[in-house]
């Protein structure tokens, strides 16, 4: 018995030992969403990087995307209420709406509406004359119901495109990839192209774009992180999947973190209440970090210095207690 006793209790210890990561403290805390964070997108102000904003989705019947400042304090005035259960949140530079006029756009799912919003920051306008449906000729439960969504901005074409992730889907084509348009009647999504395989297991939400080597990453949540080109020309082969021996169970949020010389995938170990790093050209595993966050679903970053407050960039990731976490990006060591 006493045999049986210590051999329980070495594995509890070894069990214990594996996940006892060193919480790496936010520098930032945000305030609280009214009922469930999901995802963030941060729009770097290019007048006073200081003054820039990072929106986060707040998960509900009636929720919302929600305005903070770096202060992790809420901008009403620059927040978007009233959204049936929008998921996850993306953000875009330089969308073109006439040959004179451009503006920067967040674009974010609205699930109980089947469709996706579009807006310009910072004035918060909407661009969308109330939603572009997606998913239309879905035939089965949950295979209209967006979920994740990334905005890729073509090196090639400047085209802007809305690639959209939903609740369920089949084997193939479970992503649609949607051209934002704008004339003189106003902004328009065109569907271009389905892509993307899914194992079946659970769900694709995270959904993250490498707009300059034209690259679009998501995860497959049970099963792997799946590579594909963004750009619709380039076809609609598979490039990698990768990164599931790494996870304890869901793969979710995705961020990217890019300097002159090299790049790196975060990615949100949701059950582990950690993030494992790859190295963006090659998807080798790098590193496990404890941000001290629960349950992350989705992250973002920048490079960009953000002011005396981020100086070295910012990651941001949801907290499974209604708020957000923001670290200097310095504190989790990439270079």
């Amino acid at each position: 018995m006493k045999k049986l006793l210590y051999t329980f209790s070495l594995i509890a210890l070894l069990g214990s030992c594996k996940k006892q990561l060193p919480v790496i403290k936010p520098t930032v805390i945000t305030e609280k969403t009214p009922n469930d964070t999901d995802d963030p997108a941060i729009w770097v102000n290019p007048k006073d990087a200081s003054k820039s904003i990072v929106f986060g989705t707040d998960k509900k019947t009636n929720g919302g995307v929600y305005a903070f400042n770096l202060d992790g304090k809420i901008i009403h005035e620059k927040s978007i209420k009233n959204i049936q259960r929008p998921n996850n949140v993306d953000l875009e530079y330089g969308f073109k709406l006439n040959d004179s006029t451009q503006t920067d756009i967040i674009a974010f799912t609205e699930r109980e509406l089947q469709q996706i919003r579009v807006f310009s920051v910072p004035d918060m306008k909407p661009l969308d004359g109330g939603g572009f449906k997606v998913f239309t000729d879905a035939t089965e439960l949950e295979h209209n119901a967006p979920m994740g969504i990334a905005l890729y901005k073509s090196a090639k074409t400047e085209t802007v495109y809305a690639i959209v992730g939903r609740k369920s889907g089949p084997k193939t084509g479970y992503l649609y990839q949607y051209e934002l348009v704008s004339d003189s009647l106003g902004v328009h999504a065109n569907l271009v192209r389905k892509f993307g395989n899914f194992s079946g297991k659970k769900e694709i939400e995270a959904i993250a774009v490498d707009n300059e080597n034209g690259i679009v990453y998501y995860s497959d949540e049970g099963h792997c992180i799946r590579k594909y080109y963004a750009e619709p020309s380039m076809g609609n082969e598979e490039l990698s999947c990768f990164g599931s021996e790494y996870f304890t169970d869901d793969i979710e949020g995705i961020a990217i973190a890019k300097y002159k010389d090299k790049g790196f995938l975060i990615v949100s170990n949701q059950q582990a209440d950690s993030f494992n790093i790859f190295d963006l050209k090659t998807n080798a595993f790098i590193k496990e970090l404890n941000l001290g966050t629960i349950e992350t679903d989705g992250c973002d970053v920048t490079t960009a210095a953000l002011g005396n407050k981020f100086p070295n960039g910012l990651f941001v990731s949801m907290n499974d207690e209604k708020n957000f976490f923001f670290h200097d990006l310095a504190l989790l060591e990439l270079d």
